[in-house]
């Protein structure tokens, strides 16, 4: 892969310079702000060599490049554009700028939620093996090894909100052991556990507010967005006293004061009042999930790709969270398994039914991807791009979710999808498998009837891009633009007419059009467009400069209809430019055509001088 040649082609689809607001990479995406999307053309940069899709998501411009590549083009693409390298952070401030209100809730419920992944799946893992051991193995739940492990599994769990509270504080700018202790202080073991309600004979009580009113003294467990709601105030509270508290007393005000007031508030405000919403959110989506005959799962099931599409999927790991905590079985995993594995069983149809080589490369290793649980590449890079495989992979994903809640089978962890949802799903094995294959079998046979490769479109033709077959001579250079041949001497700039570039000629144009004076690769191609450079299948370099100090018009007045890496022919039209603007700007367009690498021959000869057609031979160079 040429990373310079994708790098460029990139740059030139995005809008140049002007258009980028800031660019970062990760592992496997180049991820671009940028100012104007309508400048982007997204279909030219998804044909590029080495892209495998692109999207826009959560503000930036993604474009999937894999591992390995990705970071290539990123150090070329910078130095094209001309720009200094910003990490993902900077990338993501800058993306976050350009969004609205609900997109960036639905970020920062990610920016929360996502960092405490492993922990998650560390403990749903180990509650899976040792349900899964014991079934094997009765006698060792008996034992003291499974009380042990035992422990560790439900330790993310039973204390998930002081988890919440330090990742909130991290994302809210608060202090992360102030957020500790606002997490510590809603599963206080003073508090009664919120598990234990259900079968207690009474709950205790406190006065608030001077006598208001009561409050249940019952812990947050099985809780959230309380703690989220809970932790941003004190982070605001936090940094705003850190600006009107004098610094001698910076250190003991400021975090009593935040403790005391974020700690009495969410204990009788933001506790009652958030906990009692998320309950009604999670009885709304459980109440989703067991509508009859699995009606409701099918239609998340369904719905759930368009929103990985829109970049708010990220909310649904608050949800299962939520699910997680209060229940200790995630219902939704089954269901955004349902949705990942058809995008992938839909790709993988379009990569054996496809003939096109590269959609074939690009859709296998998609394909996999998904099953494993990352549908970017899949939804991004193929399916969405053709569109009826799309369709196919939610239909299939209807038709799994509609399976998972029939058989109303749940996960022990969040984080994990696909193939390796089976080590969170050990107490539903039989039912884990009927999801999966009912979402491929559907998505893999409507993607197969629907997927039709297009022919290639047939190019039509202009004046500009057909170019006679020209037979060209060894060693030789034809004249790139039509006018009248000069010796270097005459050009009215020292450095082309002492050659210290090289040798060669000069050319007065009578048209303005840049041909290709030999057969072989575009080797540079100046960014202000006024000066390329070729060199032939045989090695001559040639650098053609279209006018004198015409750098300084900075691309005014050129055009150019090629880049760098490009494979041309003799005759193919390079550059084209105004030659009354560029001279009305009081400049020279006497063009100098110059071989870069005389020291590797013994002779440059001069064919022609005075008038000449385009392509018409007027240098020979030899090594003897």
């Amino acid at each position: 892969m040429d990373y310079q040649k994708a790098a460029r082609e990139v740059y030139e689809h995005i809008g140049g310079r002007e258009n980028i607001v800031s660019a970062a990479h990760c592992a496997t995406r180049l991820r671009l702000v940028i100012g104007d999307n309508s400048k982007c053309d997204k279909e030219a940069i998804e044909n590029i060599d080495g892209v495998k899709g692109v999207f826009f998501a959560s503000g930036q411009l993604q474009i999937i490049l894999g591992t390995g590549t990705v970071n290539k083009v990123y150090d070329e693409f910078i130095k094209i554009a001309g720009i200094t390298a910003a990490s993902k952070e900077e990338a993501k401030q800058a993306a976050t700028a350009k969004q609205n209100v609900f997109q960036r809730l639905l970020k920062t419920l990610g920016d929360v939620f996502v960092p405490i992944i492993p922990a998650i799946v560390a403990s749903g893992l180990l509650m899976g093996l040792l349900e899964g051991l014991s079934k094997v193995f009765p006698a060792m739940a008996d034992s003291g090894t499974y009380t042990i492990i035992h422990l560790f599994s439900n330790a993310a769990f039973t204390f998930l909100p002081i988890l919440i509270a330090v990742s909130a504080a991290r994302v809210f700018g608060g202090n992360l052991f102030l957020g500790a202790v606002i997490g510590m202080i809603m599963v206080h073991p003073d508090l009664m556990n919120a598990w234990s309600v259900a079968t207690a004979d009474s709950v205790p009580q406190a006065s608030a507010w001077f006598g208001l009113y009561n409050i249940d003294l019952v812990g947050y467990q099985g809780h959230v967005i309380p703690v989220v709601i809970a932790v941003w105030f004190m982070s605001a509270l936090e940094k705003k006293l850190h600006k009107i508290v004098p610094e001698i007393i910076d250190l003991f005000v400021t975090p009593l004061v935040t403790v005391l007031v974020t700690g009495y508030l969410t204990l009788t405000i933001f506790g009652p009042v958030f906990s009692f919403i998320e309950n009604g959110v999670l009885d709304g989506v459980k109440y989703l999930i067991t509508l009859p005959f699995g009606i409701g799962a099918a239609l998340a099931g369904a719905v759930y790709p368009f929103t990985v599409v829109a970049g708010v999927h990220h909310m649904y790991n608050a949800l299962e969270a939520g699910l997680l905590s209060a229940d200790g079985v995630n219902t939704w995993m089954p269901i955004a398994t349902a949705a990942n594995v058809a995008q992938g069983a839909a790709a993988l149809a379009v990569a054996l039914k496809a003939r096109n080589q590269k959609m074939k490369s690009l859709a296998l290793p998609a394909s996999l991807s998904a099953f494993m649980g990352i549908t970017e590449p899949a939804i991004f890079g193929v399916n969405l791009r053709l569109f009826k495989p799309f369709l196919a992979g939610a239909i299939g994903g209807a038709c799994g979710a509609l399976v998972a809640g029939i058989t109303g089978i749940g996960a022990s962890a969040y984080g994990i999808t696909g193939i390796f949802g089976y080590l969170i799903t050990t107490n539903y094995t039989v039912q884990y498998t009927l999801v999966m294959a009912a979402a491929a079998a559907v998505a893999f046979v409507i993607s197969w009837l629907l997927y039709r490769e297009e022919k290639p479109a047939e190019k039509t033709e202009t004046k500009a891009e057909i170019s006679e077959e020209i037979r060209t001579e060894p060693y030789t250079v034809y004249a790139p633009i039509e006018g009248t041949v000069i010796p270097l001497s005459e050009v009215p700039d020292e450095t082309f007419a002492a050659e210290v570039l090289g040798k060669g000629a000069a050319i007065r144009p009578a048209k303005g059009e840049v041909k290709a004076p030999v057969s072989g690769t575009v080797t540079t191609l100046f960014e202000t467009k006024h000066a390329v450079g070729i060199t032939s299948g045989d090695g001559v370099e040639i650098l053609i400069h279209v006018g004198i100090n015409t750098l300084e018009l900075g691309g005014k007045y050129y055009d150019a209809h090629v880049s760098e890496g490009d494979t041309v022919k003799a005759g193919d039209l390079l550059l084209t430019f105004d030659m009354e603007q560029i001279q009305a700007a009081g400049y020279e367009i006497v063009t100098p055509v110059i071989i870069s690498n005389t020291d590797d021959y013994a002779q440059v000869e001069n064919l022609k001088m005075g008038t000449a057609r385009s392509m018409e031979p007027i240098l020979k160079v030899s090594k003897e």
